[in-house]
């Protein structure tokens, strides 16, 4: 049986500690996005041509969205978890009668609550810059959902396995940053010359900004099916490193 009364603490006390640094998650990242909006959507958008009849204005915002939610999701989750193993009270959270399924229900339903109101206020945010509609909105909000908690689970996984606050910057600074650069925020994969446009495809964010533009345009880079099972793909293989580390202590019990 599961504990709700846990689960809602730990997203309780997750939120909370989102709420306590608004200025860090969410105004330094909606301040980045709209100089993005800027530069991209409103002084050098007028000047590109329509991509697959989207406005390039419009066109960047579901990249510019998951550039936003992948660092920030990640980072957040990677920090909540590394903090308490930093000060000793992870101790309290192993010792209490908490199971993975609350722990995990906690951390990545407080996860996906932090996504959701990121992405409201980007997209209202956006509003300022450049006209755009949604082909899919409950579709859109499940797939930022599901993004966030796959993520979060991540940031779960790198912050158990960072032993130094070097570590826990290096992922998303040096690999989902670039990634997500390259993955298709500012272009689609189809402008790309060959073999460009095939070695694109080696980049898993590719699949996530396409699945995340085809529920705001109905069209992407690749089929949004593929993108769909990519990102249950990696959810399940996070789920499952958890649940072995829990099992195991790997880097809690130390």
């Amino acid at each position: 049986m599961i504990s709700w009364r846990s689960t809602w603490s730990i997203y309780t006390r997750e939120l909370m500690r989102f709420l306590r640094t608004a200025f860090q998650s969410v105004l330094a990242p909606v301040l980045t996005t709209s100089l993005y909006f800027i530069v991209f959507g409103a002084a050098i958008g007028g000047r590109m041509p329509d991509l697959g009849g989207v406005d390039y204005g419009a066109f960047i915002i579901p990249g510019l969205l998951m550039l936003t939610l992948l660092g920030e999701t990640t980072s957040n989750s990677s920090f909540g978890i590394y903090m308490p193993r930093f000060t000793g009270t992870i101790y309290e959270l192993l010792s209490a009668p908490v199971g993975v399924a609350e722990t995990l229900i906690g951390f990545v339903g407080a996860a996906m609550t932090k996504s959701l109101i990121l992405a409201t206020i980007i997209l209202l945010t956006a509003r300022l810059f450049v006209d755009y509609s949604i082909a899919h909105p409950f579709l859109a909000v499940f797939y930022i959902m599901l993004v966030a908690a796959a993520f979060s689970l991540f940031g779960f996984i790198l912050g158990i396995w960072a032993d130094n606050f070097e570590k826990l910057g290096i992922i998303p600074m040096l690999f989902l940053t670039p990634l997500t650069f390259l993955g298709g925020t500012f272009y689609s994969i189809d402008m790309l010359p060959k073999p460009w446009d095939t070695i694109a495809l080696a980049n898993p964010i590719v699949y996530l900004v396409s699945g995340l533009r085809w529920t705001f345009y109905g069209s992407g880079d690749v089929d949004i099916w593929i993108s769909f099972s990519i990102t249950l793909g990696f959810l399940a293989v996070c789920v499952g490193v958890i649940a072995y580390i829990f099992k195991t202590g790997w880097r809690l019990r130390v």
